[in-house]
């Protein structure tokens, strides 16, 4: 892997964990799909599952007392019971299928963004909508554990759950925190983190840091529908892109 490769993943991790530090979601969903037009998918989503863990981390214990700890524990128990699926997924198909499958996941979630870039609260649909939208999260626990990029499915609950903007960063981020930390011991298990991925990983470890000071100074300075607006149009070409190179002989 050349210098130049590893400094542009570089790059696109800074832009991604500084929207993450902004949000509470959405680093990797965002420097993904970039990502894997430079390396192959099975190196970067290891290495930047380290990334979200650290930032992860990073939100936790700097808000750590704004924590909904009953809504973290929904959220995890939930998402756990997908997340083994998307491992296996992972191992199991080959790299076109699932560079063809995250391109359209994320040319769908961008859309949405699009149309409500700051996902709103609400109190209709009683009981049916509240059980439809729990349904979501074993699902995004399947994405999570194949991308590390469930946060989409995941913010279509929480956002309902926790309309404060500050809460609702700091509570998914634990939620990142854990589910990430069996993920990193599963990929290290499997002997994944060495050669490329692991230079990758510890290469990218000061784009991350940088990310995670900038956007948590930005979380309480940002217009955040103009932010959301502009990470979502980008994650259009991203899609774009990646769909272009499943079809691209």
């Amino acid at each position: 892997m050349s210098t130049l490769t590893v400094l542009l993943v570089g790059l696109l991790v800074l832009v991604g964990y500084f929207q993450n530090a902004v949000t509470g979601f959405g680093g990797t969903v965002l420097s993904l799909p970039f990502v894997a037009m430079l390396v192959d998918l099975k190196v970067a989503v290891p290495a930047l599952v380290v990334q979200a863990w650290v930032a992860g981390l990073m939100v936790s214990v700097e808000a750590r007392r704004h924590i909904l700890w009953r809504e973290y524990l929904k959220l995890t128990v939930l998402m756990l019971a997908g997340l083994p699926v998307g491992i296996w997924l992972m191992a199991l198909m080959p790299e076109r299928p699932l560079k063809g499958f995250l391109g359209v996941f994320c040319l769908l979630v961008a859309v949405y963004g699009l149309y409500r870039p700051v996902p709103r609260p609400s109190a209709e649909g009683g009981a049916l909508k509240r059980a439809l939208l729990t349904a979501l999260l074993p699902l995004a626990g399947i994405v999570h554990g194949a991308f590390a990029t469930g946060g989409p499915l995941a913010v279509v609950y929480a956002a309902r759950a926790i309309p404060d903007k500050s809460l609702f960063r700091v509570t998914l981020s634990l939620l990142w925190l854990t589910l990430n930390s069996i993920m990193v011991l599963q990929f290290a298990l499997a002997g994944r983190y060495s050669g490329d991925t692991l230079t990758l990983s510890l290469a990218c470890l000061p784009f991350t840091i940088l990310g995670f000071w900038a956007g948590t100074a930005a979380h309480y300075r940002l217009n955040e529908v103009l932010f959301r607006r502009i990470v979502y149009a980008i994650l259009i070409l991203a899609g774009a892109g990646l769909l272009a190179s499943v079809f691209r002989r």
